[in-house]
Order: C-alpha cells, then structure tokens, then sequence
C-alpha cells in the first residue's frame, strides 16, 4: 500500500465527528478539488506492506478507524485485505471516499462516508453509487455558496439517500448564511463544521 501518513487524532467530520480515531491515510488521488486541504497525498507516500500497517496501528492503539486519501478506493485490492484483518481483531472501520469508485465489496467490513463533490470544487462524483448507501454509512456535501447548495438539493431530490446526509460549510465560507438556509428549506440533513480546522488539529 501506498500511505501518506497514520495518526492519532479526533475524527473531524462525519458519523463518528468528536470521537478519538486512528486515521490510515493512503496517497494518490484521482481528483483535483479546489478546496482539498490534504493536497500533499495527491502524491507520494511510503510503501508499506498490510502487515505493516497493522503493525503500526496496533502500536498507537485505539479501535476506531478511518481510511481516508487522497482516494483510498484506488488501492482496492490491498485495501480490502487490509479491512478483513481490522475485522478479525475487532476493530470499527470507517472510509472516507470521493464518490467515484464503487465501494460495494468493501461495505461487509466498514461504513462509507462519501463525499459528494458540488460545483465549487470543480470535480464531479458518480452519483450512481448514492442508492447503495445504507443506514450505517453517511452522505457529505462540502459546499460555499448558493449553487452549491441547489446543487446539494438536487441531488437529494433525485436520489433515494439511506445514509445520513450531512452538510458542511467549506472553511472561511458564510457558516451562518448556509445554517440559515438549511433551516429556511427545511433539508434533512445535518449541518457540521469541519471540527478539526476549528481545534487546528489534523
């Protein structure tokens, strides 16, 4: 595998926002977002074998996991190995992924937190995937401005969304104009600033 770095920290956003998590963050990735603030994994990374990654998250010590990128999809295979191991020793494993590859086979071993990208960040995700979220995962729309926010709304008119559906406001954006305009439109979603940025930790 390909890892950008593993680390202790508090899950930032999503379903597990506030809880103390080891994040495995695998490098590369197939987008380009305009507001990515983990642009260092695009690219790089160190080698490490399944085993050592075990090894290493074994040490920190926690059982509370989040893979995340760069786009952790993108090493499937070694992935998926990876997730049968966490899921022998008992360990709760959440992914975080941009939408754009199906993380169908991957679902029997973590929960899925995908990150649908609106039109501010110049990219786009296969909303194809969104009806094969279930209950356990979640759905994230990072969004700035109106149209990201009509956008949001389509996408949730169209498509039959199982998971949770959380929105959270791009940093330094109008926080209180978004939280406003989810409550003025009735949304059933949950908003959630980004906790990490506020605590400035990773």
């Amino acid at each position: 595998m390909i890892v950008s770095e593993i680390f202790r920290s508090l899950q930032g956003e999503g379903k597990n926002q506030g809880r103390p998590c080891t994040f495995i963050r695998l490098a590369g990735c197939n987008l380009r977002c305009a507001w990515c603030d983990t642009s260092y994994a695009w690219e790089g990374g160190k080698e490490m074998s399944v085993t050592e990654v075990l090894d290493r998250v074994w040490l920190i010590n926690g059982k509370q996991i989040c893979i995340t990128g760069g786009e952790p999809l993108l090493q499937g295979e070694e992935l998926l190995e990876l997730l049968q191991k966490f899921n022998r020793h008992g360990y709760t494993v959440e992914i975080e992924t941009n939408g754009t590859r199906d993380f169908r086979e991957l679902q029997a071993f973590a929960s899925i937190c995908m990150d649908v990208k609106c039109p501010s960040s110049g990219e786009r995700s296969d909303l194809r995937l969104l009806p094969f979220l279930t209950p356990r995962d979640c759905v994230k729309f990072v969004v700035a401005d109106e149209d990201d926010f009509l956008y949001a709304r389509a996408v949730m008119s169209r498509y039959e969304i199982r998971a949770e559906i959380l929105i959270s406001p791009v940093e330094g954006s109008d926080y209180r104009a978004i939280a406003d305009y989810i409550v003025e439109e009735n949304l059933p979603v949950r908003f959630q600033v980004q906790l990490h940025k506020i605590l400035g930790i990773k």
